[in-house]
């Protein structure tokens, strides 16, 4: 059974993002934290049960004389040994303390590199097989950082290349993966659908081809893949061979979250 429990008042407007919702409830905390991006301000509300605390994050990339940049995605990436707040946005990949106090990395992306009239961004975020950090880039690639326990020596370690349009979105397994099973999913705005397995080297387990329109969310759940599409469907697939088992017909317009 369903109840209702005490709204969250946010400090501003929340953008009409794909996935722009990120929730941190760590087990046995008795704190929850809920994000949300607007423009170049990150809005994160907590609350212990009792009430209600707020903190408007500026990202500002390259240092403060620079100005901020649009914020893309907001994610709490929840690790073994910590947890980290990571943003993306047109300038860079960000990555805080969970709190958002403490900058640990920064990665600029190299916007010069590309054709003026191309956009330049970083979207999709996911922890990955216990120490990774998943995230999507506009032309399609999806950087893998390696995550230290603790410090701030955070590298590349993998480039994923197997997108051939911009990364919308990427979910890992939340529950416990079948044998043969991959346990994560990068989409991209063609809707293309690539199945991984995470480790030391992830490998390419499935493709699922493009359907016509993007898909915009993805997760991923004892085995089972979601997928949310710009059409209005949701599809669910298996992760072990990529067949499609469900689809649902319910919406009429473009699907934003799962």
């Amino acid at each position: 059974m369903f109840r209702r429990e005490q709204s969250v008042q946010l400090r501003s407007s929340s953008s009409a993002l794909y996935n722009n919702l990120s929730v941190l409830c760590p087990p046995g905390a008795p704190l929850t934290r809920f994000s949300t991006v607007h423009g170049a301000t990150v809005n994160v509300a907590s609350t212990d049960g009792l009430g209600f605390s707020h903190r408007q994050l500026q990202a500002k990339e390259g240092g403060p004389a620079l100005s901020a940049s649009i914020i893309t995605q907001a994610a709490w990436c929840v690790l073994p040994s910590r947890v980290l707040l990571v943003l993306t946005s047109q300038k860079g990949i960000q990555m805080y303390e969970s709190d958002g106090s403490i900058m640990v990395y920064w990665h600029a992306l190299d916007v010069m590199e590309h054709p003026p009239a191309q956009a330049v961004f970083a979207r999709g975020i996911a922890a990955a097989s216990g120490r990774f950090i998943c995230v999507g880039m506009s032309s399609g690639l999806v950087l893998v950082f390696d995550i230290p326990p603790k410090g701030m020596n955070v590298t590349v370690s993998e480039v994923l290349e197997q997108h051939g349009d911009a990364i919308t979105d990427i979910a890992a397994e939340l529950g416990r993966a079948p044998d043969g099973a991959g346990d994560l999913v990068t989409a991209d705005d063609s809707g293309t659908l690539c199945i991984w397995s995470s480790g030391e080297e992830f490998t390419l387990l499935h493709k699922i081809p493009a359907l016509g329109c993007s898909c915009s969310s993805v997760k991923l759940w004892n085995g089972i893949l979601a997928a949310g599409y710009g059409n209005g469907q949701i599809r669910l697939y298996e992760a072990v061979s990529g067949a499609l088992r469900a689809q649902v017909d319910a919406h009429a317009r473009w699907i934003y979250a799962l």
